[in-house]
């Protein structure tokens, strides 16, 4: 099993869960967070004076697949998330040890 974190920009989000759908992953959990790389922040104007914004809204996803599932999620995240410039975000696999779905103590692939 894997855990696929990845951060995208906040209005990709359609589009990425539309080619996860297809890909065949039936879940994720989304959380909204802030950060930089690269691209560090922009300057923006508010009532004539100009100030720095550092962090950037970003959405964080964290999705766990089978082994067989990865790559194809990787690939529908990559292509869906894609803009071609900068601050599209980063996609990060981990391995995942254990799964246990509580209401049914199923565990491993058969939680997921």
């Amino acid at each position: 099993m894997k855990m696929i974190i990845a951060i995208i920009k906040p209005f990709r989000l359609d589009d990425v869960r539309d080619a996860l759908a297809e890909a065949g992953i039936q879940g994720m959990t989304v959380t909204e967070v802030k950060g930089f790389g690269r691209q560090k922040g922009h300057t923006e104007l508010y009532r004539g004076a100009e100030y720095i914004v550092d962090f950037l809204p970003k959405l964080k996803l964290e999705i766990a697949v089978t082994d067989e599932r990865c790559e194809a999620a990787v690939e529908a995240i990559v292509e869906s998330a894609a803009s071609g410039k900068i601050g599209d975000g980063k996609v990060f696999v981990l391995p995942l040890e254990q799964a246990v779905r509580i209401r049914t103590g199923e565990q491993d692939d058969a939680a997921l």
